[in-house]
């Protein structure tokens, strides 16, 4: 299957380029040619699937022409060795644990994904040199770098370098990306995470740069990145139909750069019934009002509770016009949207832990507290549950007055020693930092 642009102003290239080129030439974004069609029998039967079973099956319709069936099964099942419970909290909602990864985040499955996929591309070194390193950039609110750094560390051939704001990702997530070591550096930017996003895209843009060295990115931008995200939407829809309820699906997902809901939109194209979508945001509300408006109005992202959201200009809104056809219409019968203040969100994560004591991290209570407020009767709905509520200390001990128990995993990470390098938000800082690199 052959990429191609959603600037359409760059050649197709196979998906081995798309991923290791992460962005277009044209500065676009790589879109599959087009989107399969999973066959009727395969839904009639999912939910006798296991998860890593029922990705296999997704990955195969987009990967399966370019990678032997053998090694993407051994990719696949790989990046998915641990589990993802559907846990019930009322009779309509559903959260979608994603959080049961070696970071415990959503985005393990995305990140894990790429890694290997990467691996197993540059071990063929038809694309990069053999004496040639692969850069990979990544811009993180959160736990986007904490999931890239840890699926990347050891892999031969790639350095990672993520950037950060600094004083806006919690102190867990930043331990589990600044004590790595080896492949892996922070990058410690005085800015918020658009900046961070701003720096990496201005890299890509240069072409100087990029004549001397190969740069990636590993955000949900680079298609290998996001499009494994669809595979926890059909693993949803299984569960439910095993209990009878997967007539009317609504998912609601947490949205910040808005990969992973990208993703849910390509499995509804592929044919899951899923009946509709919500986008859940915080301050950070540009996607709502677009919805709400039909005009696109990017603003610099402001500082929130749910850390991982606060993105000001989504990279994946492109995606999204570029699958419907920029038709707003469409879009907005399709998504639906809310957003949540601090205070909101807070009073959401009390009285789900005093009603049903299941504890909410902040992005996750965004997506329940939508659920709440725009589900229909007669729908079943899930939100995607993206982070363990450990990872959010600082935020979630004060609203509940209660310790909470720091899994292992998260532990483990803590005991690092902190090593990160001091950068200023102008390109020409980083621009000097990568030309080093050489």
């Amino acid at each position: 299957m052959k990429y191609y642009s959603t600037n359409k102003k760059s050649p197709e290239v196979s998906l081995e380029q798309a991923v290791i080129q992460g962005l277009a030439s044209d500065k676009g974004l790589f879109m599959p040619e087009e989107i399969p069609s999973l066959p009727a029998k395969f839904f009639e039967s999912i939910e006798q699937l296991t998860f890593q079973e029922i990705a296999f099956e997704v990955s195969l319709a987009f990967f399966g022409d370019e990678i032997p069936e053998n090694k993407l099964k051994e990719i696949v099942y790989d990046t998915l060795n641990f589990d993802v419970p559907l846990v019930r909290i009322t009779s309509q909602i559903s959260a979608l644990e994603l959080f049961h990864g070696p970071t415990l985040a959503f985005k393990d499955v995305g990140a894990r994904f790429m890694a290997r996929l990467l691996g197993y591309f540059t071990q063929r070194q038809s694309v990069v040199d053999e004496d040639q390193n692969i850069h990979v950039l990544v811009a993180t609110s959160g736990d986007t770098g904490s999931a890239v750094a840890n699926g990347f560390l050891g892999v031969r051939g790639v350095k990672v370098h993520v950037l950060y704001p600094k004083g806006k990702v919690s102190e867990i997530q930043e331990k589990q990306f600044t004590t790595l070591g080896e492949n892996i550096t922070a990058l410690e930017v005085d800015g918020t995470f658009d900046d961070c996003q701003a720096l990496v895209k201005s890299a890509f843009m240069d072409e100087e740069l990029n004549e001397g060295l190969f740069l990636t990115s590993a955000n949900s931008i680079n298609v290998a990145r996001f499009l494994p995200q669809s595979f926890y939407y059909f693993y949803a829809y299984a569960q439910l139909k095993k209990e009878g309820k997967s007539d009317s699906m609504v998912v609601c997902v947490p949205s910040g750069n808005f990969g992973n809901l990208t993703a849910g939109l390509f499995a509804k194209k592929m044919g899951l019934p899923i009946k509709g979508f919500i986008a859940a945001n915080n301050r950070n509300d540009v996607f709502y009002q677009y919805l709400k408006t039909g005009e696109y109005i990017p603003r610099p992202s402001v500082t929130t509770v749910a850390n991982a959201m606060d993105v000001g200009d989504p990279s994946n809104f492109d995606r999204i016009l570029d699958l419907y056809g920029d038709n707003y219409e469409e879009i907005s019968s399709e998504i639906k949207g809310a957003f949540y203040l601090d205070d909101e969100i807070k009073n959401t994560i009390l009285k789900v832990w005093n009603e049903y004591n299941y504890l909410l991290d902040p992005h996750g209570a965004c997506g329940y507290q939508a659920l709440v407020d725009l589900l229909k009767e007669d729908e079943q709905g899930v939100f995607l549950e993206t982070a363990h509520p450990a990872k959010f200390l600082e935020t979630v001990e004060p609203i509940i007055e209660e310790k909470i128990e720091v899994p292992d995993k998260l532990q483990s990470f803590m005991k690092g020693e902190k090593q990160s390098l001091s950068m200023d938000k102008e390109y020409k800082s980083f621009r000097t930092y990568l030309l080093a690199l050489e």
